[in-house]
């Protein structure tokens, strides 16, 4: 069985010491390609190579958590570089963008407007360039689906989805795959887990979002790190293991699953098949 993983951090500093170490680790376990989005402008070039190390993918954008520090020439730089790579195949998507409803720095009208703009303008270069985007969706999914309405894009992934059945419907209807990974492994994400298993298997792709988000088997409580342990690191080695309690949740074979959610990943990031 192979799998992709949609969403996968690698150029996070937690993985600085065995970068390869993970991504060779990751393919052990059948997952045959990554995508790696940027979180900021800074970042662009490490993500490009990185993906090409790995023979991964990639995306490039600014997260609405960098929306603070980042200006208006990040957008230029976006702008450039979705340019200078249009014909790089590893590119799949303008991301990670969105909106953060949870944050409360991120919340004052002032900060809320900014995430506002650089989300907007961000949709303009998905348009622009003919690419999808991976959406950072937390508290956010209606603004999002606003945004979307006003500036239609060729869909994408709703990155770690956690809303209503009402707003996943939304989002397909508009294109989008909803991206799962860690949370659903655990047994108190009752609304979650139903959301999973009540979707139609043509909507969901996998995803890590390494080193977040960690599964149950690899998190500690706050009691738990005050008492010396630690928490587990989240890898795209795990992808597996997660997708088995989506497959036992929707009662489907593991394999199946793979199939699935492999297809489903490169109908909504197609240069993912001109990239492998």
């Amino acid at each position: 069985m192979f799998w992709i993983d949609t969403h996968c951090h690698l150029d996070a500093a937690e993985f600085a010491t065995d970068r390869a170490l993970v991504r060779a680790r990751a393919r052990e376990e059948g997952v045959t390609c990554c995508v790696i989005p940027a979180v900021q402008a800074a970042d662009f070039d490490a993500v490009r190579a990185l993906s090409h190390q790995g023979s991964d993918a990639y995306a490039l954008g600014i997260h609405p958590l960098y929306t603070p520090q980042s200006t208006l020439s990040d957008l230029e730089q976006l702008d450039q570089c979705l340019h200078a790579q249009r014909d790089d195949g590893r590119l799949v998507a303008v991301g990670e963008i969105g909106l953060d409803g949870f944050v409360p720095t991120l919340n004052t009208p002032e900060a809320w407007q900014k995430q506002l703009l650089f989300y907007r303008a961000q949709l303009k270069l998905a348009q622009r360039h003919q690419l999808p985007v991976i959406l950072h969706v937390r508290r956010s999914a209606d603004s999002l689906l606003k945004g979307l309405r006003d500036i239609p894009v060729v869909g994408g992934i709703a990155h770690a989805f956690n809303g209503s059945l009402q707003q996943a419907q939304a989002f397909i209807d508009m294109g989008f795959k909803l991206g799962f990974g860690g949370a659903l492994t655990f047994d108190r994400a009752l609304q979650l887990r139903r959301l999973a298993t009540e979707l139609p298997l043509s909507a969901i792709v996998l995803e890590t979002d390494a080193p977040d988000i960690p599964p149950h088997w690899l998190y500690a409580t706050a009691a738990q790190r005050s008492a010396g342990q630690p928490q587990g690191r989240n890898t795209p080695a795990e992808l597996p293991r997660i997708a088995q309690v989506l497959a036992d949740l929707r009662g489907i074979p593991l394999s199946e699953l793979a199939h699935a959610t492999c297809a489903n990943a490169c109908a909504a990031l197609p240069r993912l098949q001109l990239g492998a």
